[in-house]
């Protein structure tokens, strides 16, 4: 019956009818059967062999799409260097390098007192909302601005094709280290992965937390690869939150190894990006070169990560 509830959601049913039960009755129940069950006539309504719909045509490249994700294990940790006006991350020569201050224990914010009084700008707004200032203690001064939030964008490229080589194995090692890095760095991360038949959204702008850990350990590779359709949401989602967040900075690090068949010319995305090639096969294609020329990020081939 579950066999049967997934196959009527997957149709999009309201319930289960009697052709879920015959769909997933062969594989339910073959290992009850002691003799082959005779072929089941071909439904009206199905198509002649070789012809397909123009709707039922899986995204992305190859026929894997209904595919799901293997998982892959982690793999080793590699250093993430300086990458210049992609990342904006340093490299951690000590425990507290990359570390913000902590809250100051002055009054008036939670950072403590912005700045001795007599220096920066008058605030005029909140000095006159008090009254005509006839003294220089009636004075109101602009607080501190704190340091304009970061947003890390990184789209993962889990296809099948990844999963050869342990391509996907190696790449998890290099988001190990920079979540760790985010959250050290108090940035907003934005996950989208492209396997399957569609990409999927894993995290909206929040804070890197150590939640993430167990989501990267998950992660598997399998299906196809719907990475033109990713970078299609992604720069729409990036252009939606400029307008909504204009002070904040925005990165992108796509990860792929470009394993796509054929694209059409590809829009730059509206912010700093760096694509990481993780393509591990004795023949490389290159094609992640191509697209991060056309996308006008800059480009690495994870090999070039030191291994920790």
């Amino acid at each position: 019956m579950r066999a049967a509830r997934a196959h009527a959601a997957w149709r999009s049913a309201p319930g289960i009818e009697a052709e879920d039960i015959e769909a997933v009755a062969e594989f339910a129940l073959r290992h009850r059967r002691h003799d082959r069950p005779a072929e089941q006539p071909p439904r009206p309504d199905a198509q002649p062999q070789g012809q397909s719909s123009p709707s039922s045509e899986p995204q992305g490249s190859g026929q894997w799409g209904e595919l799901p994700g293997q998982p892959v294990a982690v793999g080793a940790r590699r250093e993430v260097p300086r990458w210049p006006k992609a990342l904006s991350i340093r490299p951690r020569s000590h425990p507290a390098a990359d570390a913000r201050p902590r809250a100051g224990k002055l009054d008036r914010g939670p950072r403590g007192r912005a700045r001795a009084a007599g220096q920066g700008s008058v605030a005029w707004p909140a000095t006159l909302l008090k009254g005509r200032p006839r003294q220089r203690d009636e004075l109101c001064w602009a607080q501190r601005t704190a340091a304009p939030t970061q947003l890390w964008l990184v789209i993962v490229d889990a296809s099948a094709s990844t999963r050869r080589y342990q391509a996907l194995s190696k790449a998890k090692g290099l988001l190990a280290e920079l979540f760790d890095q985010a959250y050290r760095a108090r940035a907003r991360l934005a996950l989208l992965t492209a396997s399957g038949r569609e990409p999927r959204w894993q995290r909206h702008g929040l804070k890197a937390s150590a939640a993430l850990q167990p989501w990267l350990a998950e992660l598997g590779a399998g299906g196809g690869t719907p990475l033109l359709e990713a970078l299609q949401q992604a720069r729409q989602w990036l252009t939606q939150r400029q307008r909504r967040y204009p002070n904040e900075v925005q990165h992108c690090l796509i990860l792929t190894d470009g394993r796509l068949k054929a694209w059409p010319a590809l829009e730059a995305l509206p912010c700093s990006s760096l694509l990481v090639d993780m393509e591990s096969a004795p023949v490389r294609l290159g094609r992640a070169r191509q697209m991060a020329l056309e996308l006008g990020a800059q480009y690495q081939h994870l090999e070039q990560f030191n291994l920790r």
